[in-house]
């Protein structure tokens, strides 16, 4: 299935975010850690939605995590919700999706780390007739029928944008992207290029890198680009593990604080705090609660036979010093 990126707006799913995540949970609600599964969580007749995503490790999975729970006691259903240790295990993902479709749920949500591996699963799904949507990266195919997410490529822009303004139009900058195969690595790489390319001609693009989400991995990288590049003014992270990886390589290499323009994706407790203590430039943050939100209530209306849109963009909002604490952004934030 191929989703267009039609905005649709979610107002309620802001109001939700604000929400404190520490207050969820309880109720008729069944939340998984990862591998732990429960195929008996239908017996009792209530309404069974299963959530399987990237990964478990980042804040951002556990803001999704909340985001599903609120909505799903809102709506008096039960949930699951199970994810990979890191976003590169992709067969273990898949294990995790086999498991769910075996569980017989009224319905699953399910985040891409691979786009085609996931396809003759979910056509596994489709057989038994459990309807499928997405959330954050969809699978190849034609089997979900509706996506949940930032539009990726118009938040890689936005990034790309105040990365331009930051340094003042001109200079070498270097991306550490967090994988070449999901969507969302992709997407937010390409969005930042292409507007850099389009609009910023003294803007250089010396090197693009992956570290597959991992900090350690992405400071090794960082750290790499620096010494191979002596003028590079910038450094976009594509997720919260990429950029804390930039974030901690600039700390060990005792580079002084704004000399390196590095700007971010995600949110989290690290993250804030390199932007409040002038580490980090900025990031971009998504609405991971709206986005578990919209996840749940788009299974239910799924298993109830009603009608989706193929696409439900939750936003995207750039974050600094100066409007961290304002009270718009600070409900997209997460610790």
């Amino acid at each position: 299935m191929r989703f267009s990126k039609k905005k649709t707006a979610f107002a309620a799913l802001l109001a939700a975010s604000a929400i404190a995540l520490a207050g969820c949970g309880g109720g008729d609600v069944v939340s998984e850690n990862p591998g732990g599964g429960d195929a008996g969580a239908k017996n009792d007749g209530e309404m069974y939605v299963a959530l399987v995503s990237k990964g478990f490790q980042h804040q951002f999975w556990q803001a999704v995590k909340t985001g599903a729970e609120e909505k799903a006691k809102e709506l008096g259903v039960k949930v699951t919700f199970e994810g990979p240790a890191a976003e590169t295990e992709i067969a273990q993902q898949l294990d995790m999706l086999t498991t769910a479709i075996n569980a017989n749920p009224d319905a699953i949500g399910y985040a891409a780390l691979d786009p085609e591996a996931c396809v003759a699963p979910l056509e596994q799904a489709k057989a038994k007739d459990i309807p499928v949507v997405y959330f954050d990266a969809p699978c190849n195919g034609d089997v979900g029928l509706s996506l949940a997410a930032t539009d990726s490529k118009a938040a890689g822009a936005l990034a790309a944008e105040h990365m331009a303004e930051l340094i003042d139009g001109k200079g070498e900058v270097a991306i550490v992207g967090h994988s070449q195969i999901n969507s969302t690595g992709v997407e937010r790489r390409d969005g930042f290029v292409e507007k850099i390319e389009s609009d910023f001609p003294d803007i250089k693009i010396v090197d693009i890198q992956y570290g597959d989400g991992d900090h350690l991995k992405s400071a090794d990288i960082a750290k790499s680009m620096i010494a191979a590049h002596p003028d590079l003014k910038g450094i976009y992270g594509t997720n919260e593990g990429s950029a804390i990886g930039v974030v901690n390589a600039v700390n060990e290499l005792g580079i002084e604080k704004g000399k390196l323009t590095i700007i971010g994706f995600d949110s989290g407790a690290a993250q804030v705090n390199a932007i409040k203590d002038g580490t980090m430039a900025g990031a971009i943050t998504q609405d991971p609660i709206g986005i578990g939100a919209r996840t749940v209530e788009s299974a239910v209306a799924a298993a109830n036979g009603e009608k989706l849109e193929k696409f439900y963009d939750t936003g995207s909002y750039w974050y600094d010093a100066d409007n961290i604490d304002d009270p718009k952004i600070a409900a997209v934030l997460y610790e």
